[in-house]
């Protein structure tokens, strides 16, 4: 067994100490998301910090808490705050969570983020499914020794995130009247921002918009086989000839009402999950 697997293995047991359901789903809250987590029927919080190898959240508005419960009836696991390469944690450190969800028996990884909207035709709040991504992080949570009983070597990339699970929740918009785009992330290392010039070339690329976090957790996903449906919300418009100071209050304000609205989606997109999907 190696390091990875144990240190997996010993947070798995730690979370199992204090609550012992099977979670189907697991759940990656980004900003703005906190009306989600109060609509968990909790069994148990779990601070990080009581989870042996898990880091701490660094980020002022991520709680830094697990959730345990379950969801328009799905056993799920939700991690309130997630952790990033900018705040100085390794590859392997961000996407470790992904792991302890995964031996805790998940089998659907729904990622959340805040993003910077480069397509023109978005708009503040919007929310984009996420239909594939391009890794400019310069890094990646697969470098170095393979554990074969955690994924392959070399894992296959070419459905990131799992088209029926896109459908599905593309679907669900429109019938809860929710205004969803689908499109490509791109992913940047951050803290700050992008230069005009940056976000000229990151469009140029085929990116719809632009963020720091999702892609590490969702490879970690794939290597371990694990279905993933990924979501966006558009918190500040990026197009170079309109750009403007960035405002992080601001930026909180949109990630909130768009928040919302992934706060109606993601419940009802679950509840057709326990319906067979």
């Amino acid at each position: 067994m190696t390091q990875l697997a144990a240190d997996i293995n010993e947070a798995a047991a730690a979370i199992r100490e204090k609550w012992n359901g099977t979670p189907r789903v697991g759940l990656i809250l980004g900003t703005g998301l906190g009306g989600l987590a109060e609509q968990i029927q909790q069994d148990a919080v779990i601070h990080y910090s009581e989870i042996p190898h898990f880091p701490e959240s660094t980020v002022e508005s991520h709680a830094g808490q697990l959730i345990c419960g379950s969801l328009s009836g799905v056993p799920i696991v939700a991690m309130e705050g997630r952790f990033h390469f900018y705040e100085g944690y390794t590859m392997q450190q961000v996407t470790f969570p992904v792991r302890v969800m995964k031996a805790l028996g998940i089998e659907i990884l729904i990622v959340t983020n805040a993003a910077g909207g480069m397509n023109p035709e978005f708009q503040l709040a919007d929310l984009m499914i996420i239909d594939d991504h391009i890794n400019l992080m310069g890094d990646n949570p697969l470098i170095g020794e393979n554990d074969e009983s955690l994924g392959p070597r070399f894992p296959d990339m070419s459905e990131p995130y799992t088209r029926k699970l896109s459908t599905l929740a593309h679907k669900t918009a429109g019938e809860l009247g929710i205004a969803a785009h689908r499109g490509v992330f791109i992913a940047v290392t951050g803290p700050n921002l992008e230069t005009r010039a940056e976000y000229s070339m990151l469009r140029t690329l085929g990116a719809d918009v632009v963020g720091m976090s999702t892609v590490p957790e969702v490879i970690v996903a794939n290597h371990a086989g694990l279905r993933v449906l990924g979501c966006s919300i558009v918190t500040d418009m990026c197009l170079p000839n309109e750009l403007e100071p960035v405002d992080i209050a601001k930026i909180l304000a949109v990630a909130a009402t768009g928040g919302e609205r992934l706060s109606r989606l993601i419940p009802a997109v679950v509840g057709k999950l326990s319906q067979g999907g």
